[in-house]
């Protein structure tokens, strides 16, 4: 079986919820994650994916995420430099402003073009890159971190065939680059926005890689707000664009117990031990069903 991991966007919350199901994603289906055949990574995503194309482990996350003795050195600092709850002062500028009049395009994905440019520091992803893999891209054969290309209005894999060229620090920022918190990246005449803007997954994108089934972490696609209902119905398109080429997906995403414990901000990182502990618990118990229907 060819098998395939997509993790999607979610902020430092998100991550928390996301690290406590990869977790019983692994025990219910008795698979190293790091086995999965595509990666796929946006945002808050992207940075599992690094971490697991790079042969980190759910153990060494664990590790990092409770600060334990003798946990990866460049995970505990890259975790340490975590966004603050709220964004700095973002400049007076629009982000993207030729986004907005593009009628093709999801209504986030225009309003994210109105955003204005973001000062948070991006740097720690270029550092985390530059520990993590230093040798250039990622080793894994197929991992692929998405954003949006600011221009076009599309979404952009890097890492997967026919996608421009960018260092790993690049692709990260890229990914991670939340309109009106983070600065756009600029790479090479275009400019990218965070993969979130468009999808809370990009889950569709592997549907041309020849899998046999996928399993879908959405922290962001469940919840009552527009924005995260819009990410529930986007991700039910992608979900049916998968089964129609015969893919089988499971698809996870928080409960009513996890979204309690993340709260309204997904950035309050005050909360993540809670948020990865409720996951913990909510993921075993909801799994094993889940992934026998699947499989």
């Amino acid at each position: 079986m060819r098998r395939g991991l997509v993790i999607g966007c979610g902020g430092t919350l998100g991550a928390a919820w996301t690290l406590g199901t990869l977790i019983a994603v692994e025990q219910a289906l008795d698979w190293d994650v790091r086995d999965a055949d595509v990666l796929v990574g946006t945002s808050a995503g992207a940075e599992f994916v690094t971490a697991l194309a790079c042969g980190l482990g759910t153990a060494d996350l664990l590790d990092a995420w409770l600060g334990r003795p003798g946990a990866h050195p460049a995970l505990v600092a890259h975790l340490a430099e975590a966004p603050p709850p709220l964004p700095p002062l973002p400049a007076p500028r629009l982000t993207a402003p030729g986004l907005a009049r593009r009628r093709d395009l999801p209504w986030p994905t225009r309003l994210s073009g109105l955003a204005p440019v973001g000062r948070g520091d991006a740097r720690r992803f270029d550092t985390l890159a530059a520990r993590l893999c230093p040798g250039g891209w990622l080793p894994h054969p197929a991992a692929w971190l998405v954003a949006v290309d600011a221009t076009a209005g599309e979404r952009v894999a890097f890492g997967s065939p026919g996608a421009p060229e960018a260092t790993v620090g690049e692709a990260l920022r890229a990914s991670w680059a939340i309109p009106g918190w983070m600065p756009p990246v600029d790479l090479r005449g275009r400019r990218y926005l965070d993969g979130g803007a468009y999808s809370p997954t990009s889950a569709d994108l592997v549907s041309t890689a020849d899998l046999d089934h996928v399993v879908v972490l959405a922290p962001m696609a469940a919840g009552r707000d527009p924005l995260r209902r819009y990410m529930a119905a986007r991700l039910d398109r992608e979900e049916d664009a998968l089964r129609a080429r015969g893919v089988s997906v499971l698809r996870l995403a928080p409960s009513p117990e996890d979204l309690a414990a993340i709260g309204p901000n997904p950035m309050a990182r005050r909360r993540a031990l809670t948020v990865l502990e409720t996951a913990l618990r909510t993921g075993r118990r909801a799994l094993p069903l889940s992934a026998k229907e699947s499989v």
